[in-house]
């Protein structure tokens, strides 16, 4: 399994991967999925998009882009999609491994994630023994897809070190 920039010959298994979790209404804050023309534009807009692949088949993507602008540019932030077949395969995190390269080839200086939902504990441990640290919790930050609300998990990593 490699992990590249995305080409537009995989919108369609990104999108499939993607809608994934926006459906599933528990980690992503979207709530809108893509289509192929749609997807094209929003992965196009990144400052990198990166995709698991291997034999043509698509297991997992990242976005990765500015937390903010200007003074605070450079703090990246990023997404993680894994296809539900895939997952505990640790595809997630050779697709935080590649972001974190990513984020220095692009200057960023810190990668900060916002919301990461407090039940997300597979998402959290593998953030944790990567060396990203909590911020704190956001009590109710997460409006999940059933219409309760959890704690959201700021974290972020010095890409300096």
């Amino acid at each position: 399994m490699i992990i590249r920039a995305f080409q537009s010959k995989d919108l369609k298994q990104m999108c499939e991967i993607w809608n994934e979790v926006v459906l599933d209404g528990i980690a992503f804050p979207q709530e809108e999925t893509l289509d192929e023309a749609s997807g094209a534009a929003f992965f196009s807009s990144q400052t990198y998009t990166g995709v698991a692949e291997e034999h043509g088949v698509i297991y997992g993507l990242y976005i990765l882009h500015p937390n903010n602008v200007g003074r605070c540019g450079h703090i990246a932030n990023a997404s993680y999609a894994v296809s539900k077949q895939s997952r505990g395969k640790h595809i997630g995190e050779k697709l935080v491994l590649d972001c974190l390269e990513q984020a220095r080839t692009h200057s960023f200086r810190i990668l900060q994630f916002n919301a990461v939902v407090e039940s997300n504990i597979h998402a959290r441990h593998l953030y944790e023994r990567l060396g990203f640290v909590q911020l704190g919790t956001i009590p109710g930050g997460f409006r999940m897809k059933d219409g309760h609300y959890e704690n959201i998990c700021p974290y972020y990593i010095d890409l300096s070190k």
